[in-house]
């Protein structure tokens, strides 16, 4: 049976006069203030996604929990994470992107407020629920709007930047950021006043990204032409505001095409034909990856802790190993705007593997834990943010936010399970267990990226993708429907 086509269906002109806008625009101020407001937001969800690592050895001793427990804090965060970025992408598909952006914010400074009034684990782990339905669909909006915004050549780099601010900087400098509340807030409530303090920012991103306008992508699915070239002029005066933007028609605008339509989006598309011959392979390797980092993101205080080091000594040893989380993000960004996707990911993983095998079995003394931990965050803040960056050119602007939601739910998944599985191999067989798990993970992703088509330098509309055969690509299944 006939798969999905690969393109956007009726708009296919325009989606091509869209792309040499986009690409005449380039990169103006209005991208820099919707990149800096949408990074806002991403590094305190990478700070909420390391606060179980951060307060799970004071969790341990005052709760007498183990690591597995403290893994399955973690386990409910990234299950609910896994579902709302689900839920997220197909809302944002539907009704727009940027709507799901506040909501996500608001989700997990809700959740922020309950973990910090936890009387016992199992609140607790209600609070984390809620988080992660938040940071779920948070990331996955992200990297599909800008996407969007961009320009051919921009878009990889803008992507990338998600990662800098959440994975890369937000890694390096969450356990600062734990031991500077710490610092303020001494005593046995400190890591309540964690958790508070992640509050105060979330609403403050939810209030300035009210002025990100809608992606211009999105509205052109819609037929809703006016308004798309209203946000490039926008954009290309480099002025958010709308008042006293002269509007210039980049897109042609006929009439034909019903300022309300909606396409009606069938969330299955990704499963069949050509978009299942990238969505497979691409699940596959981010469970891969992103197990592997969260159950060492997770685990590494803890397991610090084990090696009989201080509370104080093993977070700022985790900051010292995640400066390779932000060195690595940054350099996916800027890869991103140079070389093929493949190419990269394929390059980083084996290196992350290498590396992964050097602290599992050769490291024995800290000075070499922390020179091969800092270069396994590398590699992996690469891959990781290479993924954000080939995950929505793989899909057409219909089904992209869900697309782009699902693969990275995928990773959000292994996040929440692998941890389980690495905690139980730290009880038994302590460094080795981890990192040989790690290892073997990062030899399966080499493997399984290979299949996937290649997406440097085509509009992500594309069809096919380089790899892919004219043949794959079917009548479309989507069509537009009116409201009512």
């Amino acid at each position: 049976m006939a798969g999905p086509a690969l393109s956007s269906g009726p708009d296919s002109p325009r989606v091509a006069e869209l792309d040499r806008a986009l690409d005449k625009i380039g990169v103006t101020r209005s991208h820099h203030t919707i990149i800096f407001l949408i990074l806002i937001g991403c590094l305190f969800d990478s700070f909420e996604q390391n606060a179980v690592g951060i307060v799970g050895p004071m969790l341990r001793e005052q709760w007498g929990l183990s690591a597995s427990d403290i893994g399955l804090l973690n386990t409910v965060t990234f299950a609910c994470a896994a579902v709302g970025r689900i839920i997220s992408g197909f809302i944002a598909d539907r009704y727009g992107r940027r709507v799901m952006l506040s909501i996500d914010l608001l989700l997990f400074t809700l959740g922020a407020g309950i973990c910090a009034m936890a009387p016992n684990l199992a609140v607790m782990a209600l609070g984390r629920a809620v988080v992660g339905f938040g940071l779920g669909g948070e990331i996955a909006i992200a990297v599909t709007m800008l996407a969007e915004f961009c320009s051919t050549k921009f878009r990889g780099t803008a992507v990338g930047l998600v990662n800098v601010g959440a994975g890369g900087l937000g890694n390096f400098l969450a356990p600062g950021f734990g031991l500077l509340v710490f610092w303020m807030f001494p005593g046995d409530n400190a890591w309540r006043w964690l958790f508070a303090c992640l509050m105060v920012p979330a609403l403050l991103g939810a209030f300035y990204r009210r002025y990100i306008p809608e992606t211009p992508r999105f509205l052109l699915s819609q037929g809703k032409v006016k308004e798309v070239n209203a946000v490039l002029s926008r954009l290309a005066l480099g002025r958010l505001s709308k008042k006293n933007v002269p509007q210039h028609q980049y897109i042609t605008d006929d009439g034909l095409a019903a300022p309300n339509a909606r396409i009606k989006v069938r969330v299955t598309e990704i499963f069949r034909g050509a978009l299942a011959r990238r969505t497979i392979p691409l699940c596959i390797t981010i469970w891969m990856t992103y197990g592997a980092q969260i159950s060492v993101l997770t685990l590494m205080p803890t397991i610090l802790v084990a090696l009989g080091y201080s509370m104080s000594k093993s977070l700022l040893f985790t900051m010292v190993m995640q400066g390779g989380s932000l060195l690595g993000a940054i350099a996916a960004s800027l890869l991103g705007f140079h070389f093929p996707r493949k190419r990269v990911l394929t390059a980083g993983a084996v290196c992350a593997c290498l590396a992964a095998l050097t602290i599992g079995f050769v490291a024995k003394s800290i000075v070499v834990i922390l020179i091969a931990g800092a270069v396994f965050q590398f590699f992996v803040l690469l891959l990781n943010t290479t993924i954000w960056i080939f995950a929505p050119e793989l899909y057409p602007t219909r089904v992209r936010a869900f697309g782009t939601a699902f693969i990275l739910a995928t990773g959000t998944a292994a996040g929440a399970l692998m941890p389980l599985v690495a905690g139980r191999l730290f009880d038994a067989f302590g460094l080795v267990g981890v990192f040989g798990l790690a290892a073997g993970m990062y030899a399966v992703f080499v493997v399984s990226v290979q299949s996937v088509p290649e997406t440097y330098g085509q509009s992500p509309d594309a069809l096919p993708l380089p790899g892919e055969s004219p043949g794959d690509d079917a009548a479309p299944t989507t069509k537009i429907v009116q409201p009512g």
